[in-house]
């Protein structure tokens, strides 16, 4: 039986762990005798109010803490794993996989393959359901974790298998109806990969996973991302207008049933599929309050909507007087993937429209990295920018959205800085948010909204 002790990296300075003696390098056995497997446990645990809590010194000695707090106070410590348990990786080869479509030569971490629940709830991961047993579904009934994300792909049993590479793959969407049973709310997501499971077998699946609504609160389809190295892997087919104007019918008919029935649209189409199709997007309320913003789902449409309310509240502080539109003079550019290019440029027009002194030029940088076909912001290397802007006038700023970088360091997927950026093109780099918010502070070099 696994030994379930948890290493303390750190401890909060003036928390319930440090006023009871507890420091970095102690091991947490045990809370109200119960071993602790993971975070799950932990974080349920100490809801309690009273607790006895069994921590042991690096000499051996174990201590037993008895514990009274707030219900939702924290103790205070930090361990070497978020997980406080080894990560799970995934146990499939599936015929879309990204990963395997990776070159060489990335930071390490890209590589890793993970299809753990935990980072379901913990980071909103997608999760085939393959890599979890009866346990694992009985503890997050128990704890009413919320929501989980399932990669789906087709309720077609057979077909999963295929498409995900592993012979149980179609018995895991039983574990569905389990969560479904007791209320755990889901989403969906379905990666469409032309002539495997769209059309018939794209309605098929959403009519299936409708009778889960609305436990199973959004099901997202977005399109399969096809790089060029894909030497040796399943022979996938680009998604083209014609794919995307029946995937959109097929979205639309679940969606007014879904509507009628339950109140929501349900079913939603990533915003590249709006584009390949020659569509315009759906008004904001017909996202039913974003749930799949990170799979590309609304993005577009929220941060035109965002753009706009921010246009309406500094126009209204040039009206007041709050603030003198021509006492700002400024050049920027702006680098922003493909997809998005037409949209960021409208909504900064329509911003720096309010200052008559304020100029700036979008750039939609092609992805040569990973392959013309990959078009969205957050998979733009920084060997693309410098070898596409270098020689170029990009004014004093060079802006680029923060979904470009690496979680909270300056850094994107190819390891190149923004440092390297800023050498070799000689401007300086700032990284905004695309809510627009970010771009008006920018303009006005004050933090004056928020």
């Amino acid at each position: 039986m696994k030994d379930h002790v948890h290493l303390i990296k750190s401890v909060e300075t003036g928390s319930i762990a440090d006023e009871m003696g507890v420091e970095a390098g102690d091991a947490l056995i045990s809370i109200d005798e119960i071993p602790i497997e993971d975070v799950f446990d932990y974080r349920f645990l100490i809801q309690s109010e009273q607790l006895s809590v069994v921590i042991r010194k690096p000499d051996g000695e174990e201590w037993e803490l008895d514990i009274e707090k707030d219900e939702s106070e924290d103790l205070g410590i930090e361990f070497e794993s978020g997980l406080m348990d080894e990560y799970r990786s995934c146990r499939n080869k599936c015929i879309f996989c990204f990963i395997d479509q990776m070159p060489k030569g990335m930071r390490p971490t890209l590589y890793f393959k993970d299809d753990d629940s935990r980072l379901s709830f913990l980071q909103g991961n997608y999760v085939t359901l393959t890599n979890m047993d009866d346990h694992d579904i009985d503890r997050i009934i128990r704890y009413r974790l919320s929501p989980i994300n399932i990669s789906v792909q087709t309720t077609n049993r057979e077909l999963r298998c295929r498409m995900l590479n592993n012979r149980f793959a179609g018995q895991a969407l039983d574990k569905i109806k389990r969560l479904y049973d007791a209320q755990i709310t889901m989403n969906a997501q379905i990666v469409l990969c032309k002539d495997v499971n769209d059309k018939e077998e794209l309605r098929s699946t959403l009519t299936d996973l409708l009778e889960y609504a609305p436990v199973m609160q959004s099901v997202s389809v977005v399109p399969v991302g096809i790089t060029r190295y894909r030497e040796g892997l399943y022979p996938l087919k680009k998604i083209e207008r014609e794919d995307a104007i029946t995937t959109l019918e097929i979205i639309d008919e679940v969606s007014a049933i879904a509507k009628e029935r339950f109140g929501i649209y349900f079913a939603h189409a990533s915003d590249e599929i709006y584009i390949l199709a020659g569509r315009d997007l759906p008004p904001g309320e017909e996202y039913d309050d974003y749930p799949q913003l990170e799979n590309g789902v609304g993005m577009l449409r929220l941060m035109s909507d965002e753009y706009d309310k921010t246009y309406d509240r500094v126009k209204k502080d040039i009206e007041s007087g709050r603030i003198c539109p021509d006492a700002y003079d400024m050049e920027f550019s702006i680098a922003t993937g493909v997809l998005a290019e037409s949209y960021v440029r409208e909504a900064t027009k329509r911003i720096c429209g309010l200052f008559p002194r304020v100029s700036f030029e979008v750039h939609a940088i092609r992805n040569d990295f990973f392959g013309e076909s990959i078009t969205v912001s957050g998979l733009i290397t920084g060997r693309d920018i410098i070898a596409q802007l270098e020689g170029k006038e990009l004014g004093q700023y060079l802006l680029i959205p923060d979904s470009m970088m690496k979680a909270d360091e300056e850094i994107f997927l190819d390891n190149v800085t923004v440092s390297d950026v800023e050498g070799a093109l000689q401007v300086k780099v700032h990284i905004v948010k695309s809510n627009g918010l970010d771009l008006v502070n920018f303009i006005l070099k004050e933090k004056l909204y928020e």
